[in-house]
Formats: C-alpha cells, sequence, structure tokens
C-alpha cells in the first residue's frame, strides 16, 4: 500500500509540473489531501491543487489574513477557539446569533480563510500543518432571522469543498430552530456528498450525550453542554503558518 501511495503521489508531482507549476515546499501530507479529495486519482487532484495555489496567491498573497484585514467581522466576536477534541482536532464554534450579513463580501471571504487558517494553525505547534483536519460547531441558539445568511453559509462550505480539501472532521449543528430548516434545505444542495457525511445536527438529549462525550466536555464552552468558559478568536495566541509549513 505504501508503494502504490508514493507511486501515485509521483504521478501527482508529476501532473502538477504538466500544468505549469510546483509542488516544491510542500510536504506529501498536504498532497494527500488533494488525492483525497479527488478519490486518488492524479489528474484530478493536481487540477485542484493548481487551482488552489492561483487562489492562495490571489486571496492571500503575504500568506495569512491579519487581524486588520478583517475588522468588522473580527468586532461581533462570534467566533471562539476552544483547543483540542478527544481526536485532537482544534474547535471552532460559530454563534449564528452574532452574525450580520455584511455587504463586504471580500472581506467576508478574507475572514473565512482567516478563521480557518487559525484554526489549523492552532494544532500545528510547528509540524507541518498538511494534515490537520478541525471540527466546526455552528451554535444556532437564540438566532433571528436578522442573522441567517444561506449566501455566507455557502460560501464557507464552497471554501472548505474546494480550497480546505480533507480539513473538515466534523460539523456539528446545534440549536437549529424550525425556520431554519428551510435554510438548511437549500445550502445542502450545495454541498458534496463527503461534506454532507461529515454533519451532525444534534436533535435530541441522546445525541446531545454523544456530541459531547465525542469532542470532550473539558473544551466544550457552557452553552454547549460542557465545562469551558468561550475563547474568542482573536484572543487565541497562536502563528499562522503557510500552508507549505513556514511560518508568519
Amino acid at each position: 500500500m505504501a508503494e502504490e501511495t508514493n507511486i501515485t503521489l509521483t504521478q501527482l508531482k508529476n501532473s502538477i509540473a504538466k500544468h505549469g507549476s510546483s509542488t516544491r515546499g510542500y510536504g506529501d501530507p498536504t498532497l494527500m489531501r488533494f488525492l483525497i479529495a479527488q478519490s486518488m486519482e492524479p489528474d484530478k487532484a493536481a487540477k485542484m491543487f493548481v487551482q488552489w495555489q492561483k487562489w492562495r496567491d490571489t486571496m492571500v498573497p503575504n500568506g495569512f489574513i491579519s487581524n486588520f484585514e478583517v475588522p468588522r467581522e473580527l468586532e461581533t466576536r462570534k467566533i471562539f477557539l476552544q483547543g483540542l477534541s478527544q481526536d485532537k482536532y482544534p474547535l471552532m464554534i460559530v454563534q449564528a446569533c452574532r452574525h450580520f450579513p455584511f455587504k463586504d463580501q471580500i472581506q467576508f471571504k478574507k475572514f473565512i480563510i482567516h478563521i480557518f487558517d487559525k484554526t489549523i494553525a492552532s494544532a500545528s505547534k510547528g509540524h507541518e500543518v498538511g494534515n490537520e483536519k478541525f471540527i466546526i460547531i455552528l451554535d444556532l441558539h437564540n438566532i433571528s432571522y436578522k442573522n441567517v445568511d444561506s449566501r455566507g453559509l455557502i460560501t464557507g462550505f464552497q471554501f472548505l469543498q474546494s480550497y480546505y480539501p480533507e480539513r473538515l472532521a466534523k460539523f456539528y449543528i446545534l440549536h437549529m430552530p424550525w425556520f431554519f430548516v428551510s435554510v438548511w434545505r437549500l445550502v445542502s444542495g450545495f454541498l458534496d456528498k463527503a461534506t454532507k457525511e461529515k454533519i451532525v445536527i444534534i436533535r435530541n438529549e441522546s445525541e446531545r450525550k454523544k456530541f459531547i462525550d465525542e469532542v470532550g466536555e473539558e473544551i466544550l464552552p457552557e452553552e454547549c453542554g460542557g465545562r469551558a468558559k468561550l475563547v474568542a478568536i482573536q484572543d487565541f495566541e497562536v502563528m499562522i503558518p503557510h500552508e507549505n509549513g513556514r511560518t508568519n
């Protein structure tokens, strides 16, 4: 199996070179994410990798998005970074009741990159960031119609699927109100099968207990059934590395 994987990785690197790009500076764990996302097909993975490189060069020319580039989104204090789950995955929590759709879509997209990159970096501790996954909890407690942003949710999932392949470990949804069901049905139409399989909607006490056991009571905040306090992502100190392993 290891030999087959090495052959496939070599094929991927050759295919990327044919596209006029390079894998220099990128470790095998990073390349494997693209292969897994494309069912181990080197040519498809190469195309996805090259598109990702071009996207990063356009959206993140400095290698990372600083706090100063997304001030409006950060000031709402709606994203929280809680540490590592039972399976050692970084845990991000989104409090939807603090979110309000914003006309500046460029800043919003940069904000998504900022929070994804910082969440990944929170688990790297100096190691290559290629194979790190993370957990997201979307907490819909106390949301109203003014907080609903189907476009924003779709953008976030599209980024996960196209530009953060094999990064998502689990996506939990808590406290879904009845009026959000139709919104979720719309959003789900944009999700691929692999992403849908990672989404868990907590609907009852039994599912809630299983969710707490899987994630870990010690890092879940009280609002989600745990014992920890919420930590806003801007208060979580971490170096944000490039995807090729260098830090800024």
